[in-house]
């Protein structure tokens, strides 16, 4: 059901690239790729289907945000993700574990996602706040995390156990462990018992991926394979299955990432990835398989990334995928690429088209400066997307200048069609043989 292939490796000196296909239950995935961000079961202003025009291969939806709202269980029960959001392609859900070092040490901080203060009653009173006085909603233990709702103030308490059948329910393909995100400036001392626990914590949730994957088999789906892409297509489970009248959980085999961490220390990081590639999920000789892939998880400082990428990836098997979290910057997904990477997913290019940024060959523009009122032009005169081939520079300009909703729309399409197809013609270029002069020819316009 789940699968990795590597079928050419980069061919420049000391490189780790390579382009690959991982096959899933939904279909197939051709790496390196970006994986566009789709945090509550929808990416922002455009549907599934101008989602996919754009060549998008998967979307990935947050665990913490359906957790909250609507509901593992209300998404559960509509058929999974890709029922309820009507995607057809193949999906991921992350850990939550961002979302926890949003509400909790970085709660208030530019390094968190959550950059709304909220009704300070929603605060954890036995933590409310730090040594360095900084608000908390959420409060970090060995066993698990409690934190409130930043929508109700709602108390909750998750466990690795706990996200784990969350995202069974939430139905992805590709799942990952709950982990403890920690900031890169956080000292040695945390660090450390930071990733005893994020390793603690994936093991954990390896056991708990099992028991679950366990109780599919004793009603496996029924399967079919449709066309010359390998897609296959999930049939309903059979209706005498206890698993389909009592949890109606999605019943295809999911996999399973571990996330490395480690914060910018190179003995951290290269120890988490020793112990997550020997990790398995029974000490005993009966099964004892292992992730299926790993993400490389943290909050990165810019200068440290490259660095801490290729030590982990050194490491990591290197017959599974890699899955550097939240990372988008055309200069950064080269960089990853060239040292291993095979999935890539950030909400930045979403995010800045709905404030009328947009991607270009000779870097980015915002579509709201003077300059841009009266060119009638689309974006880029070369650009295949739906936006570039119907409107023009001012015509986007006018909606965003008069709040008009499209305006978001039409930036969001050709933000993801340009990240996505970058990443593409990066595989492709690794396939030609090329990778180095595409790089050095796309920043040199680019980072000017």
């Amino acid at each position: 059901m789940f699968k990795f292939e590597i079928q050419k490796k980069l061919n420049t000196k000391n490189s780790l690239g390579r382009a690959g296909v991982i096959y899933t239950p939904h279909g197939q995935i051709q790496t390196p790729a970006f994986v566009t961000v789709g945090t509550k079961a929808t990416v922002k202003a455009i549907t599934p289907e101008q989602l996919r025009a754009t060549g998008a291969q998967v979307m990935l939806a947050n665990t913490y945000h359906l957790y909250l709202q609507p509901g593992d269980e209300i998404v559960r029960d509509a058929g999974g993700l890709h029922k309820f959001a009507n995607w057809a392609g193949p999906t991921m859900t992350d850990s939550g574990g961002f979302q926890v070092f949003s509400l909790g040490v970085a709660y208030g901080k530019e390094l968190s996602k959550i950059t709304k203060a909220v009704d300070p009653s929603f605060q954890i009173p036995e933590r409310s706040t730090a040594d360095d006085g900084v608000p908390r909603l959420a409060n970090i233990g060995n066993d698990g995390v409690s934190f409130r709702s930043h929508i109700d103030g709602s108390l909750h308490y998750i466990t690795p156990e706990k996200s784990i059948e969350i995202q069974h329910n939430l139905g992805a393909d590709i799942i990952f462990a709950f982990d403890e995100c920690t900031s890169p400036t956080e000292d040695l001392k945390y660090q450390n018992e930071a990733l005893d626990r994020t390793h603690a914590w994936a093991k954990r949730s390896l056991e708990k991926h099992k028991e679950l994957e366990n109780e599919k088999l004793v009603f496996p789906p029924l399967l079919t394979k449709e066309g010359t892409e390998g897609r296959f297509l999930i049939q309903e489970p059979l209706s005498s299955s206890p698993l389909s009248k009592e949890r109606g959980k999605p019943q295809f085999s999911q996999a399973l990432f571990g996330i490395v961490q480690g914060g910018r220390d190179e003995e951290l990081r290269k120890k988490s990835a020793k112990i997550l590639s020997e990790m398995k999920w029974t000490e005993g000789p009966e099964r004892s398989e292992g992730f299926d892939g790993f993400g490389i998880g943290g909050s990165f400082a810019k200068e440290d990334m490259e660095t801490a990428v290729k030590w982990v990836n050194e490491i990591l098997p290197e017959d599974k995928p890699r899955h550097l979290l939240g990372i988008g910057e055309p200069e950064d997904l080269f960089m990853g690429v060239e040292n291993g990477v095979d999935l890539f997913d950030c909400v930045g290019p979403t995010r800045i088209a709905r404030n009328g940024t947009v991607f270009t060959k000779n870097g980015k523009i915002n579509l709201l400066n003077a300059k841009f009122v009266n060119l009638f032009e689309p974006i880029e005169k070369d650009c295949g997307c739906y936006s570039c081939k119907n409107y023009t520079c001012s015509y986007l300009s006018h909606l965003f200048r008069a709040k008009e909703m499209l305006g978001a729309t039409l930036a969001t399409i050709h933000n993801l069609y340009f990240i996505t197809h970058l990443v593409s013609q990066m595989r492709q270029s690794i396939l030609d043989d090329n990778f180095e002069e595409f790089k050095e020819e796309f920043l040199k316009g680019y980072l000017k």
